[in-house]
C-alpha cells in the first residue's frame, strides 16, 4: 500500500490517502508461501463443500470418468472405428479422458477463482493468489481418484497380456502432470485477469475448451493426423503431453522430445504472462467486481 500524508491549513490536520501499488511477482509468491496454511484450509473447505450434500459423494468422480470413457469407447472405438494403435480401447480413452478432465477442470476453476472468492476478498485481506492456487489444488482431489481408477483398469485390462510392459519411462508421469497443471494455471490466470473486466471471456471459455479438446489427441491418436500437418498439430501444448503419457504407460513409441520442449516453453511463457496480468488486476479487483 502506498501512503501519502498531506498538511492542511494552520491547524495541521492530516489526511491519509491509501492507494494500491503493483506488487512484484516474486514478492507475491513469497507472500503466498507465508499464507500456505490458509491455502490448505481453503482446499479442505472446497473439497468438503463440493460433496457435502451429495448422496454418492466422491463416487461421482469415479463414475464420471468410467461412464464418459465407456461412451467414448462405444462411439469412437466401436461405431466410428477410430484406431487406438494397439492400446486396449477403454484404457486408451480413459487415459486421455482423465488428463483432459484435469486440465479443463483446473483451467476453469482457476479462471473463476477471483469471482468465486469475491465475498471473502471484499471482507478480509488475503493474498489474491490464494484464490487460484487453492482452486487448482482442490481440483487435484478429483484427479487422484480418477488416476486410481486408471491404475485399477490398467491392471485389469492392460499388463503383459496385451504386450504392455512398464519401464523406467513411467517416472515421467509426475513431470507430465505438473506441466499440464502449470499450463492450466497460466491459462487460467490469463482468463481470470480478463474476466474481471470482460465477463464475456468466461462465457466463451467452455466453448473454447470444447474446440481445444477436439484438436488434442483425447479421442484419437496423433498418428491419425496426416504427416504433413502433424508437426503443426503437436504445437498444441496439451497434445504432446497426452501422447507422452500414453507412450510411457503403453510402450507406444518414443517420447516426442522436441514437441515436449516446445510445450514446456509455451507453458512457461503463459505462466509468466498469467502471473503478470493477474498481479496487474488484483490491486483493483475489489473495486471492479
Amino acid at each position: 500500500m502506498g501512503v501519502a500524508m498531506k498538511k492542511q491549513g494552520l491547524e495541521q490536520d492530516w489526511t491519509m490517502e491509501i492507494s494500491p501499488q503493483r506488487m512484484p511477482v516474486w514478492a507475491a509468491l513469497r507472500e503466498l508461501w507465508t499464507y500456505r496454511t490458509l491455502v490448505w484450509l481453503l482446499v479442505v473447505r472446497n473439497v468438503k463443500t463440493t460433496y457435502a450434500q451429495t448422496v454418492l459423494g466422491p463416487l461421482w468422480l469415479i463414475l464420471s470418468a468410467l461412464l464418459s470413457s465407456s461412451v467414448m469407447s462405444l462411439v469412437f472405438g466401436q461405431v466410428v472405428g477410430v484406431s487406438t494403435n494397439g492400446i486396449p480401447q477403454f484404457l486408451f480413452y480413459l487415459s486421455g479422458n482423465i488428463l483432459w478432465l484435469n486440465f479443463a477442470g483446473s483451467l476453469t476453476a482457476v479462471s473463476n477463482s477471483l469471482l468465486s472468492y469475491a465475498g471473502i476478498l471484499r471482507k478480509v485481506y488475503i493474498p489474491r493468489l490464494c484464490a487460484p492456487v487453492s482452486a487448482l489444488l482442490s481440483r487435484q482431489f478429483q484427479f487422484v481418484l480418477q488416476f486410481a481408477v486408471f491404475g485399477i483398469a490398467y491392471a485389469v485390462f492392460g499388463g503383459g497380456a496385451n504386450g504392455i510392459h512398464l519401464g523406467w519411462a513411467i517416472g515421467w508421469t509426475p513431470v507430465l502432470v505438473l506441466e499440464l497443471l502449470a499450463l492450466a494455471f497460466g491459462c487460467g490466470l490469463v482468463v481470470a485477469a480478463l474476466t474481471v473486466r470482460y465477463r464475456d471471456i468466461g462465457m466463451m471459455l467452455g466453448f473454447g475448451l470444447q474446440i481445444w479438446m477436439y484438436v488434442t489427441p483425447v479421442v484419437y491418436p496423433a498418428s491419425q493426423i496426416p504427416a504433413a500437418y502433424r508437426t503443426l498439430y503437436l504445437l498444441n501444448p496439451v497434445a504432446p503431453v497426452v501422447e507422452s503419457f500414453r507412450s510411457v504407460w503403453f510402450s507406444a513409441g518414443a517420447l516426442p522430445w522436441r514437441e515436449l520442449g516446445i510445450s514446456a516453453g509455451v507453458t512457461m511463457g503463459l505462466l509468466c504472462l498469467g502471473l503478470w496480468m493477474f498481479q496487474g488486476v488484483q490491486q483493483s479487483f475489489v473495486d471492479t467486481v
